[in-house]
């Protein structure tokens, strides 16, 4: 059953192809004017049959300060009504409101979809679509889109966006007593090493612990190495002793029993640990440190072991402990950024 007064996209509002990632596109909901302006893909109208009328100023209020979620066609897709129950049930009553990257359903005109793939094709034609995403499109027979917060900058020249995923703040518990390497960091680096024998750079990054050390100088630390960032100091303040980054630490601790023992990988709770160490942290901020700085929190669709999922999470687990990636033993040549790596003064959160 749907919801009671479910939304729908009316007919005529206009949709910009804005990004995209391995399970769902996303999309701008603009008037036409503006959609020309962006200088991006032309504006696609929901009627399929060109630009419509409709200003998106102009429309609903439940409208602004949207963007349009779609759903690719994928073996592992997971219908849009259940990720919006999943969400409902398991998410919502774990942060505020305002500390989460908000989704609700809405109904989708008839031939939107396939409008947005024909349109996708004419992208990939013209060298538009990043080629790694070619070649999929979006479920035709999903009769749902999903409105969420738009966290970008579109408009505001008066902020700044940066993005993270805390991953895990917590050491897993089946990690070795010995280890040198948080779970994050013994996961780059056993990926490094892929694709270092591949003629691939390693890649890195921070250490999640440092994210919520009682040390300003270890979150500056970490906020050095987030990607796109242009002022780490002024994330690194955000970022300390942060409340939302605090709740997702106690939820990550409450919900401790991952790695190779707790609840079965099937499992809810199983299912409930893994999406809070694998979301992602927006944090939209004034560009003069004056004004209301904003942090939401996304990518927390349930992520269940489906799929062959839940072998995968045991399989990385009992690899990274067998191969030693654990204990640091087979880093690339590069220098670890890990917490563990050695003693800076931090105090790592206890599970």
């Amino acid at each position: 059953m749907t919801k009671p007064n479910l939304l729908e996209l009316p007919i005529g509002a206009q949709l910009v192809y804005l990004a995209e990632g391995g399970a769902n596109v996303i999309y701008r909901i603009v008037s036409p004017k503006s959609a020309i302006a962006s200088k991006k893909e032309l504006p696609l109208a929901v009627n399929g049959s060109g630009p419509g009328v409709v200003d998106s100023c102009s429309g609903p209020p439940e409208f602004r300060g949207k963007l349009l979620r779609l759903r690719k066609d994928t073996p592992s897709g997971i219908p849009y009504q259940e990720i919006s129950r999943n969400f409902d049930k398991n998410i919502r009553p774990l942060f505020k409101p305002e500390e989460l990257v908000d989704q609700e359903l809405v109904c989708l005109p008839r031939g939107l979809i396939q409008h947005c793939n024909d349109q996708l094709r004419v992208a990939e034609m013209d060298g538009k679509r990043p080629k790694r995403r070619q070649g999929v499109y979006l479920a035709t027979a999903e009769p749902f889109g999903l409105l969420i917060t738009d966290m970008t900058t579109f408009n505001d020249t008066g902020m700044v966006l940066a993005e993270l995923k805390p991953k895990w703040l917590l050491q897993s518990p089946s990690a070795p007593a010995t280890a040198r390497r948080c779970r994050t960091c013994a996961m780059r680096d056993m990926k490094n090493h892929e694709a270092w024998t591949r003629g691939g750079k390693p890649e890195r990054s921070f250490c999640p612990l440092d994210l919520v050390s009682d040390k300003f100088e270890n979150v500056l630390r970490a906020t050095r190495s987030v990607k796109g960032c242009k002022d780490p100091k002024q994330l690194a303040k955000v970022l300390y002793w942060n409340g939302t980054m605090q709740k997702l630490l106690a939820h990550q601790r409450a919900h401790r029993d991952v790695g190779l023992h707790g609840p079965a990988a099937q499992s809810r709770d199983k299912s409930l640990a893994m999406t809070l160490r694998d979301c992602t942290m927006f944090i939209k901020m004034p560009r003069d440190d004056v004004g209301t700085v904003e942090i939401r929190l996304g990518d927390l669709d349930l992520k269940t072991g489906a799929g062959g999922k839940a072998k995968y999470w045991l399989d990385v687990e009992k690899q990274l402990i067998s191969e030693g990636w654990y204990l640091g033993s087979k880093s690339c040549s590069h220098v670890s950024d890990c917490v563990l790596q050695g003693s800076r003064g931090h105090s790592q959160p206890s599970i």
